[in-house]
């Protein structure tokens, strides 16, 4: 998932793993990092995480909790798996106690990951759509809930994302945030590092066809800012009781937070 218009400079700067270069230049430098790797995007994230992923996801899911009748944005949703995750959850609520059917919006900036989710099949309440973060393309607070994952650490400018997200939510809308983070003990951080740095790029390589990219993606979770960090992030962004849920010893985390 990437960001914004294709100027040729914008006079900021924004890590491209772990580079510096010109925001807008990332923008274009990630759309091609998820055009390379979209048709085997779902199959990387089952070889990298050995599947762990799927269960962070469900928890993530679990956290949200969709509703019948609200409108969910999934913003950098790729392919659409939270999206699914979401609708089904929805929809079973709906069969208990009835109510109106959810919308679950997939938005991604990169059309090819849009492409192959579509190819994937969805749920009815799904819809998809190419879009910003930095720039929604929905009114102020008109969105029950609003969530990123695996997506922000890609924005070229993730404070801006933040208050763009608060913008479009309703007052007691939630936000909530699945990323690749710190792992909370050194011996478990070195071993994370090791596999991650070394067998990650190889098995892009193999599977892929393609070690520069997971390259960037490696090198991208290292320069994200840590739990405590991107936890005040969020609340300059306005969103309040914020917490974070660490996953297997911090590989990854969901923030949650509220529009209130």
């Amino acid at each position: 998932m990437t960001q914004a218009d294709p100027s040729p400079s914008s006079g900021k700067t924004s890590s491209f793993g772990f580079r510096d270069v010109d925001a807008k230049e990332k923008v274009q430098m990630v759309r091609g990092v998820f055009n390379s790797v979209a048709s085997n995007y779902d199959l990387m994230n089952d070889l990298m995480s050995a599947g762990v992923h799927r269960l962070w996801k469900d928890a993530t899911a679990a956290k949200l909790n969709a509703r019948p009748g609200e409108v969910i944005l999934d913003m950098a949703g790729g392919t659409g798996d939270m999206a699914r995750r979401y609708s089904k959850m929805a929809h079973a609520a709906q069969q208990r106690r009835g109510g109106e059917d959810a919308t679950v919006i997939v938005m991604d900036y990169n059309a090819e990951m849009i492409l192959n989710g579509v190819a994937k099949g969805g749920e009815p309440e799904m819809a998809w759509g190419v879009g910003d973060a930095m720039n929604l393309p929905f009114p102020d607070a008109c969105l029950d809930a609003y969530s990123i994952s695996f997506g922000i650490r890609n924005v070229s400018d993730v404070a801006g994302a933040l208050k763009e997200a608060r913008r479009a939510l309703k007052p007691g809308g939630r936000f909530i945030c699945l990323e690749f983070s710190h792992p909370t003990t050194g011996a478990l951080r070195k071993a994370y590092d090791a596999w991650s740095f070394h067998a990650i790029p190889r098995i892009g390589e193999w599977v892929a066809k393609d070690r520069d990219s997971y390259q960037y993606l490696v090198e991208s979770i290292r320069r994200f800012p840590d739990q405590a960090t991107f936890k005040r992030m969020i609340e300059d962004a306005g969103f309040s009781r914020v917490s974070v849920t660490n996953l297997s010893g911090g590989i990854a985390a969901i923030h949650h937070g509220w529009a209130i």
